[in-house]
């Protein structure tokens, strides 16, 4: 029993080194995979939102306030202002949603990863508490073939 105890030990002492799931998936993913992800992270941002928005207020602000012969895109209509944005929606829409999928596809595999290693540990420390219970009771025996009693032992050092 004791030899297969040091096993076990001897095993959860051997290095598994972790590897990082994240530069796994990514080394796996194509030029576009790549360039869906990067441009699903900045367009979630405020920059981006803060962008469309100046974007937005100077188009509608010029075509507003500036002289009619200066205006490129009359007011009320401002149908090449629509027509810009809603390209930018149908050609954001799937893209993101590509970007989402490769995302959720490096967390699912984190979480996997987490999983595994949490399972590792699980296993570590059942035998390191195993292997605690048998020097215990080892410890004990050994107190009590001498004829010394536990509690006189906890007192001494308690003093």
């Amino acid at each position: 029993m004791a030899h297969l105890s040091l096993e076990r030990l001897a095993e959860i002492r051997r290095h598994h080194p972790l590897h990082n799931t994240y530069a796994e998936i990514k080394a796996s993913m194509g030029q576009l995979e790549k360039l869906a992800v990067w441009i699903t992270e900045h367009v979630g941002t405020m920059a981006f939102f803060l962008l469309i928005l100046g974007w937005t207020v100077i188009w509608l602000g010029w075509n507003f306030l500036a002289p009619p012969r200066l205006q490129f895109d009359p007011p009320m209509g401002f149908v090449f202002w629509l027509f810009i944005s809603n390209m930018i929606q149908i050609l954001l829409m799937p893209l993101l949603m590509i970007g989402q999928n490769i995302q959720g596809r490096q967390s699912e595999a984190r979480a996997e990863h987490d999983l595994d290693v949490n399972i590792k540990a699980e296993a570590e420390i059942e035998t390191i508490l195993n292997h605690l219970e048998r020097q215990n009771d080892m410890l004990m025996a050994m107190l009590q073939k001498q004829g010394i009693k536990l509690d006189e032992v906890l007192k001494q050092q308690s003093s």
